[in-house]
């Protein structure tokens, strides 16, 4: 077996677990590359049958296009379930304020959604598709990672997984956050994307695109930013390494035209994908203290 056998059956392994453990499972589904290929991997783990639970799409109101398009072409050929509720609709209900300010991040806004929608369908497993290598917060977790009442995150509280055993025991009103694809990294993913001819979405290869250079940052010309004084937006050509919100997501100016060319450029950088990322920029511990309250 070489490494992306090895990734792929540990990831269906830990689907399969997570679901023959919990009772009422759901999948995140953002429309990047890592749900995409968690949504892939869940439909080898019940092949020939479909997911057997659903997908749910947290939206902040401020995807790309491209995005959204890609999102709802998806799942209609691959015949999943979407739940999608809406960051809008917390604001609409008192539940957050949106941020002051220019080109207000929602990010931070989404667990608030998330774990209201956790306790709408009393989900108690919500699998994501975060990578270990991504972030050091997001190093720290366990492929089953425990939530309490409040749906808040402890990485001093979590629980031994010695020779792939998973402790998927709670109580009422608690739930595990389940990351099948903790030990993959950027290029892995890229790699089985190569291989199992997984579609992605355009915004991931070298495009010609509007972007302002905000402190180091890349962002994309969209309704939803704002120009400061001095600031223009110039053509370039870019691409993104991650898709989130279009507020805080930076492109990177690349070539990379295909998934060849994308591997090539991967193998060879320094900076992870989250480096383009203005909302994990906000303090050294940005990650860490949204997880604690609830982020994915």
């Amino acid at each position: 077996m070489d490494t992306l056998d090895v990734l792929e059956s540990e990831a269906i392994f830990v689907i399969r677990e997570a679901y023959a453990q919990t009772e009422r499972p759901v999948m995140l589904f953002s429309g990047g590359k890592d749900s995409i290929v968690m949504a892939h991997l869940a439909r080898k783990a019940f092949a020939p049958g479909k997911i057997p639970f659903p997908l749910m799409h947290i939206d902040t109101g401020h995807n790309f296009d491209e995005t959204m398009s890609f999102r709802d072409r998806y799942m209609e050929e691959i015949g999943a379930n979407l739940i999608v509720r809406k960051v809008q609709d917390s604001i609409d209900q008192g539940r957050v304020q949106e941020e002051e300010g220019v080109n207000p991040s929602r990010n931070g806004l989404q667990t608030t959604t998330l774990l209201d929608a956790i306790g709408e369908f009393k989900f108690d497993a919500a699998m994501g598709g975060a990578r270990r290598d991504e972030e050091k917060a997001r190093a720290k977790e366990r492929f089953f990672s425990f939530r309490n009442q409040f749906g808040q995150w402890d990485p001093k509280n979590q629980r031994p997984e010695l020779w792939n055993l998973y402790n998927g025991l709670k109580k009422p009103g608690e739930h595990m956050r389940v990351f099948p694809i903790s030990n993959w990294t950027e290029l892995d993913i890229w790699a089985y994307c190569k291989r199992e001819e997984i579609s992605l979405p355009e915004l991931y290869f070298a495009h010609e695109r509007e972007v302002v250079d905000r402190d180091g940052v890349l962002l994309a010309n969209t309704e939803f930013n704002t120009l400061l004084d001095g600031e223009a937006y110039k053509k370039r050509l870019v691409r993104f390494r991650t898709i989130g919100d279009a507020t805080c997501t930076g492109a990177v100016e690349s070539d990379a035209k295909d998934i060849d060319m994308i591997i090539e450029e991967v193998a060879s950088t320094r900076v992870t994908e989250r480096g383009a990322r203005a909302d994990d920029k906000r303090s050294e511990a940005a990650m860490e203290d949204r997880k604690k309250k609830g982020y994915f």
